[in-house]
């Protein structure tokens, strides 16, 4: 611990003495809030409410916690730089932003590789193993991008919101200080809910051109699938819950986000701009994630 430490203390050193020697013109090279920060702003939801259920669900935090989510933030942050190396290199965009892609890619890189080494040094390395599965599904969507193919892949989508719900379990083994098999219960819980909103996305996207509301069978036609979604998680739910292998109450979230889907599809949202739409989202997302705590952990 006491070299971890140093090399954090080390790090942040070297970070800030470089943010204090480059004059203003150079610091602009590097510190771009679009290279930093991933522009999916509703991307965020899907790592923060796993990570959130498996923090609250595993009940011990400590600083192995903040080492995790730490390194899983860090993880979520280095697409960014990655993604837009990759487009510069195929010829999408000009190479002016290029150093701060750079720069950002080691700050990242530094970050998350400190707090995997201080997870390893805990006794935590088994977390790690979740981390796999994002390497395959970050190479796909980078080949997709470099083709210039990544724009409207739901499914893409849908299986990338997979790998974030690993910090379900990551989170709740931390706490529970070892690879208890209900933290797969929490991958899946979180990954259906993270499906089903995706799916409900790309409907109220899907309502924004209309001219005017169509008739209730053409509404409903259009979000069967949306609809199918929630009523599997809500039905799936239910019945383990009955079944005594999930909190009785657990239901009250995916309740939630079944309402939330009927009201999509009998107002649909014409006309919205997506930010509208976004927030929205955001904002279910987040009472769910609370609901989800709650019945998990107090009910």
């Amino acid at each position: 611990m006491q070299v971890l430490s140093y090399n954090l203390k080390l790090y942040l050193s070297y970070l800030f003495f470089f943010i204090y020697h480059q004059g203003t013109n150079e610091m602009k090279k590097y510190f771009k809030g679009r290279v930093a920060i991933t522009n999916e702003h509703g991307s965020w939801v899907f790592l923060f409410s796993p990570l959130l259920i498996g923090l609250f669900a595993g009940g011990e935090w400590s600083i192995v916690s903040l080492y995790l989510i730490l390194a899983a933030l860090a993880g979520f942050l280095i697409r960014q730089p990655i993604t837009l190396w990759v487009k510069m290199y195929s010829g999408r965009r000009s190479q002016r932003d290029l150093p701060a892609a750079r720069f950002w890619t080691i700050v990242y890189g530094l970050l998350g590789g400190i707090m995997i080494l201080g997870l390893v040094l805990r006794g935590y390395g088994f977390v790690l193993y979740l981390a796999i599965p994002a390497i395959p599904v970050f190479g796909w969507h980078l080949y997709l991008v470099r083709k210039r193919a990544e724009r409207g892949k739901m499914g893409v989508e849908i299986v990338a919101s997979g790998v974030l719900a690993l910090a379900a379990p990551a989170a709740y083994w931390v706490g529970m200080e070892g690879p208890d098999p209900r933290g797969w219960w929490l991958w899946a819980l979180t990954w259906f809910q993270s499906a089903a909103s995706i799916v409900y996305a790309y409907l109220r996207l899907e309502q924004r051109p209309l001219e005017k509301t169509p008739a209730m069978p053409t509404r409903f036609r259009m979000g069967r699938r949306a609809l199918l979604y929630t009523t599997f998680n809500l039905a799936a739910v239910v019945s383990f819950s009955w079944g005594g292998f999930l909190p009785p109450w657990l239901f009250v979230p995916y309740l939630l986000q079944w309402l939330e889907t009927l009201w999509g599809i009998s107002h649909p949202a014409t006309g919205w701009k997506p930010t509208k739409i976004g927030f929205r989202q955001l904002f279910v997302s987040s009472v769910f994630t609370f609901l989800f705590i709650v019945t998990w952990r107090f009910i």
